[in-house]
């Protein structure tokens, strides 16, 4: 046989060796590193649309993943607002996308009873960075209410809820997410003519983070007023959420990001690309906050990222009772 035609059946064969590597299951029963666990998920092209009617549609059980092959790549946080610490939901593959020398965004499918929910996973290096839910679903869908994610050819990721009131008018809440170089998706865009979302429950982004540090914890000042801080994945650093509501309510700002510690009671927040500056100042049980450069892109604009919040009590567990 000609040295050409082996060199050509040697390359087929590599070449099928490596086609048949590829994981078809990630099974418990397995060991998977992470790379087999992205190559997993086939790839997405964008832009890309995904509905809480789509979660209802029932996943092969051969695409299943591992639930404990999921935690080692994945925090147990990001599945325990929605499914709690005691319940496994089951896994599947949704797809991914990859950005080229950047990130990669992993979307997968939970499902656990009624309750179905998707989320995008960051990863970059093959190692965690962030997620975000894209869609909650706790009931059946109906026609009346509707949940959507979008996802763009620049990634950027929109996130809608939309209801019909009895009086037939239709009423939406959306909001705009972005990966930032700092290692977190950052809410850049509100909107809603929904007033019971506007005033509904205040929901914290970061709630679900560790507080080892002397200033983590819930800053609190009026009625949805809210400056938080927990440990972040990045060394030096803080990571924030703030909610304000001034004016009655009229002038709001919202902002989610990683501080850098600049003293022993100190933090600056500087937006990577961006003018925002803002420089967190802690006392005993207060923070300060005070708005250095523009980040009108996260306010309205006639309030600014400022003033003194008090931490509020870390609830103390009950005593447990003695024996008889």
């Amino acid at each position: 046989m000609h040295w050409k035609n082996r060199l050509l059946i040697v390359c087929l064969l590599l070449g099928m060796a490596a086609c048949t590597s590829k994981k078809k299951q990630l099974l418990d029963t397995e060991e998977v590193v992470v790379s087999e666990f992205i190559d997993f998920f086939p790839e997405i092209k964008l832009p890309f649309h995904l509905s809480d009617t789509m979660l209802v549609k029932k996943s092969p059980d051969s695409l299943r993943i591992g639930n404990k092959i999921f935690s080692q790549f994945v925090p147990d946080s990001v599945l325990q607002p929605v499914y709690g610490k005691k319940t496994k939901p089951q896994l599947y593959p949704i797809g991914k996308i990859e950005v080229k020398d950047a990130e990669t965004y992993i979307l997968v499918k939970a499902v656990l009873g009624t309750k179905r929910a998707a989320y995008a996973l960051v990863f970059e290096q093959d190692s965690f960075k962030s997620a975000l839910p894209l869609v909650v679903s706790t009931t059946t869908p109906t026609r009346t209410e509707q949940k959507v994610a979008n996802i763009d050819s620049r990634h950027t990721i929109t996130t809608v809820r939309q209801r019909t009131a009895p009086d037939g008018q239709v009423l939406y809440q959306k909001d705009v997410f972005i990966y930032n170089p700092e290692g977190i998706f950052m809410l850049i865009l509100t909107e809603s003519n929904d007033q019971a979302n506007k005033k509904g429950k205040l929901i914290n982004p970061i709630d679900t983070l560790p507080t080892t540090h002397k200033h983590t914890g819930d800053y609190l000042g009026e009625t949805r007023n809210l400056v938080s801080f927990r440990d972040s994945h990045r060394k030096g650093y803080l990571s924030f959420f703030i909610h304000f509501e001034k004016d009655k309510g009229t002038c709001v700002g919202e902002l989610k990001g990683d501080a850098q510690i600049t003293g022993a009671n100190s933090a600056r927040y500087t937006e990577n690309n961006g003018p925002c500056v803002i420089d967190f100042t802690f006392s005993g049980n207060t923070v300060t906050m005070k708005e250095l450069e523009g980040c009108g892109s996260y306010r309205d604009i006639k309030c600014f990222f400022e003033g003194r919040y008090t931490r509020k009590k870390k609830a103390t567990p009950p005593a447990s009772r003695k024996k008889k």
